[in-house]
């Protein structure tokens, strides 16, 4: 679901056009110059954000998969369209049990400082496994994004392994969680990265995004 639905066909060409990893970013002092309106995903560990941001740009390999949760450490910085149309940002993944607590507060200290001061951030993309629905530590994250005041959709990601009834539940449930969030965009969107369902909906929200 969009709000655009005539985006659909240009948000698939841009997504189509070349995409290109800029840098990786693990303190403030080495992110690249804001220039461009940027784009980035969040989510917990294992959610499945290498794979949606495979799907979005349709590649298999843009962005490495680990059977290692919370490998990834630094914020990835990507290149969308040539001429440079906009950025896609790879955050660090939350809530990894086995991190050490030195490792989650630098992570933390990251995340937050990125969120409050990117004035090219757009919109984060907040995955939520839909089999398991909102989690304590996804709500934290949500309460990190609302006292950031950066607007943020839902993603609810492997929606391919769970039940139509139970997938028509979480949904709810999801968007009842977000109607409590005063940065939350009202609509939930519903994606598998395995089968493509919400994809190119998906792609068009985040054009929408980035040119409103």
């Amino acid at each position: 679901m969009t709000d655009e639905p005539d985006n659909l066909e240009p948000a698939r060409k841009l997504f189509a056009g070349p995409v290109t990893f800029l840098k990786s970013a693990p303190q403030l002092q080495f992110l690249p110059d804001p220039v461009s309106p940027e784009i980035a995903l969040s989510g917990r560990s294992n959610v499945g954000k290498s794979s949606l941001l495979n799907a979005l740009t349709n590649r298999k390999a843009i962005a490495r998969t680990s059977v290692t949760p919370g490998r990834t450490q630094e914020l990835n910085f990507f290149d969308v369209g040539e001429p440079r149309v906009f950025r896609l940002v790879d955050m660090p993944g939350y809530g990894f049990a086995k991190a050490p607590p030195s490792v989650v507060e630098q992570w933390r200290r990251l995340v937050r400082d990125y969120l409050r001061g990117r004035v090219v951030l757009k919109r984060t993309l907040l995955l939520i496994d839909a089999r398991h629905g909102v989690k304590p530590v996804d709500g934290e994250m949500m309460e990190m994004l609302d006292q950031a005041a950066v607007g943020y959709r839902i993603v609810l990601t492997k929606a391919d392994k769970i039940k139509a009834s139970e997938l028509e539940a979480v949904t709810a449930a999801t968007q009842a969680e977000a109607r409590k969030h005063s940065a939350a965009f009202p609509v939930v969107h519903v994606t598998s990265s395995e089968k493509g369902l919400g994809i190119a909906e998906l792609r068009a929200a985040v054009l929408d995004d980035i040119t409103t």
